[in-house]
């Protein structure tokens, strides 16, 4: 355990987290997706919902900035703009942490195919339908010139 992290952030999640780069995606899905077939890196969180899990990876990782999309979701078969329950779940998630982002749908084939050239995908064990997102990593941006994280502590002098 880590003090100020979300304990659903796994060991193997974070280590993911942290090795993405700017514009890489990862996706969360629902325990029906085939992650396995789907999955370049597969991480299990099977027993957790989406919700849970989509709030602690927004707790840590930045939403890329550069682009006019960087959240997408799962539609109700073809149906672009239904939500379901879940899909309003994940979006007022998101607009806790990304006030200023839109979570965009993505139909059938175009969320598959994004998610299979995904970073990573967390299989949860969500058990509504079509509970899937796509989030794209950004940067975490310097602090101005003369800030420091503890005031007078300069973490490269020694």
């Amino acid at each position: 355990m880590l003090k100020g992290l979300d304990p659903l952030l796994s060991p193997e999640l974070l280590f993911t987290l942290r090795a993405m780069g700017h514009g890489d995606e990862i996706a969360i899905v629902d325990g029906n997706y085939p992650g396995v077939e789907h999955a370049r890196r597969l991480i299990r969180l099977d027993g957790h919902h989406l919700i849970p899990v989509l709030n602690a990876v927004l707790s840590v990782l930045p939403i890329d900035d550069f682009v006019a999309e960087a959240i997408f979701r799962s539609t109700v078969r073809a149906e672009r703009d239904k939500l379901d329950p879940v899909h309003e779940e994940m979006i007022d998630c998101c607009a806790r942490h990304e006030p200023h982002r839109q979570v965009v749908p993505l139909i059938g084939q175009d969320f598959y195919g994004r998610v299979k050239t995904a970073h990573a995908l967390i299989q949860t064990g969500e058990p509504r339908l079509y509970a899937n997102i796509i989030l794209r990593k950004g940067v975490i941006y310097p602090k101005e010139p003369g800030t420091h994280a503890a005031a007078g502590v300069d973490p490269f002098v020694y």
